[in-house]
C-alpha cells in the first residue's frame, strides 16, 4: 500500500529529476552557444542554471505568449546581462522563441545579442542590461507599478556580486525598503568572482547579509547550485512576500558549475571553450554531472551513464 507521504516523496523526486534534466540541457546550450562564436560569458551563466530553471519551471507565474506589460504575471529582470546565454536558453526551452534561434547567439542582426536588449524585440526581454548596477532600480519601478495597478503579481531580479560595487544598487536598496516594496524578490549570484579577479581582492563586500539587513531588507541565503535548495528558498520567499519588506536572497554559487575545468577561477568569466574543451563537456563531464546531480535519487551511477548515453550527452 502506497501512503500519501510516499506518493508525495515520489512526486518530489520526479520533479527534481525533471528540473535537473532541464538544467543539464541548459548547460549544454550555454557551452555550445559561447563556443560557436568564440565569445561570451560561460562562467556566471553555468553557475546560475539552477536559479533560472527553478524560476521558469515552477516558481514564476509567467506566460510564454509574451506581452511587454505582463499584466497579472510575475516579471523577471536580469541585471547582470552578461550571463545572457543561460537566460536565452531557458527562455527558448520554456517556449518564448524557437530553440533553433539559439544558434544565432552574438551574430550580426541576431535577436540574441551578447547583452539582452529590448530593441531586438526578443520575447521575454523587458530591459536592456549591458551596464551593471541598473537592474534593481528597474525592478523596484516595476514592483511599484504592480502595486499602483493593484496587480498582486511579484517581481524577481538577479544581480552579480561584483555588481554590488555600483552605487546605484544601494540607492535602489534604500528606496525599496523605505517605500515598503514588498512584492520584490531579488537574488545575488554570490560566486565571489568578477572579471578582474576575486571580489574580495577587487573590492570586498564585507558582511553582505548584515549590509542588506541594515538597509531594511529581509535576507535569505541558499546554495544556488542545489536545485532542491534554491527551489525551496524561492518558494519560501514567495510565501514571505507582502510583509512590508523587500526580500534579498544571497545565493552562493560556483562560477562554471557543472564543468570541472571552468570551476575555481575567474578566468571563465568571459572566455569561450575551444573545440577540445567543448568535447570534454559533451563526452566526459555529462555522465559525472548527472551522477552528481541525481545522487540523492539514483544510487546506480551506471544507470545515470546509460541515461546520458541515450540522451546523446
Amino acid at each position: 500500500m502506497i501512503t500519501f507521504t510516499q506518493s508525495k516523496i515520489e512526486m518530489e523526486k520526479d520533479k527534481t529529476q525533471e528540473l535537473n534534466s532541464f538544467a543539464s540541457q541548459v548547460r549544454r546550450d550555454i557551452v555550445r552557444m559561447v563556443h560557436a562564436q568564440n565569445s561570451g560569458h560561460p562562467g556566471g551563466s553555468l553557475g546560475c542554471v539552477e536559479y533560472f530553471t527553478s524560476l521558469y519551471k515552477g516558481i514564476m507565474n509567467h506566460d510564454s505568449n509574451f506581452n511587454m506589460d505582463g499584466i497579472n504575471e510575475d516579471l523577471f529582470f536580469l541585471s547582470n546581462g552578461h550571463i545572457s546565454p543561460v537566460f536565452y536558453s531557458v527562455l527558448a526551452r520554456t517556449g518564448y522563441f524557437p530553440v533553433e534561434e539559439l544558434s544565432s547567439f552574438r551574430m550580426i542582426d541576431s535577436r540574441l545579442q551578447g547583452h539582452p536588449t529590448t530593441h531586438e524585440g526578443l520575447p521575454g526581454i523587458r530591459v536592456a542590461s549591458g551596464s551593471l548596477g541598473q537592474g534593481l532600480s528597474v525592478a523596484v519601478g516595476a514592483a511599484l507599478t504592480k502595486k499602483l495597478n493593484q496587480d498582486d503579481s511579484l517581481i524577481f531580479s538577479l544581480h552579480g556580486d561584483g555588481e554590488l560595487q555600483e552605487g546605484q544598487i544601494w540607492e535602489a536598496a534604500m528606496y525599496a525598503a523605505a517605500n515598503k516594496v514588498d512584492n520584490l524578490i531579488s537574488t545575488i549570484d554570490y560566486n565571489g568572482r568578477q572579471i578582474d579577479g576575486d571580489v574580495d581582492d577587487v573590492l570586498s563586500l564585507g558582511d553582505l547579509s548584515a549590509k542588506w539587513k541594515a538597509f531594511g531588507w529581509d535576507v535569505m541565503s541558499c546554495d544556488g547550485n542545489s536545485i532542491e535548495e534554491i527551489y525551496k528558498t524561492l518558494e519560501t520567499a514567495k510565501s514571505n512576500s507582502g510583509n512590508g519588506k523587500p526580500i534579498m536572497i544571497i545565493m552562493t554559487t560556483e562560477m562554471g558549475f557543472g564543468v570541472d575545468y571552468m570551476m575555481g577561477s575567474h578566468k571563465w568569466h568571459g572566455v569561450a571553450p575551444n573545440d577540445e574543451q567543448l568535447q570534454i563537456v559533451y563526452h566526459v563531464m555529462s555522465p559525472q554531472h548527472w551522477a552528481m546531480r541525481f545522487k540523492r535519487h539514483v544510487a546506480d551511477v551506471e544507470l545515470v551513464k546509460e541515461v546520458a548515453k541515450e540522451s546523446n550527452l
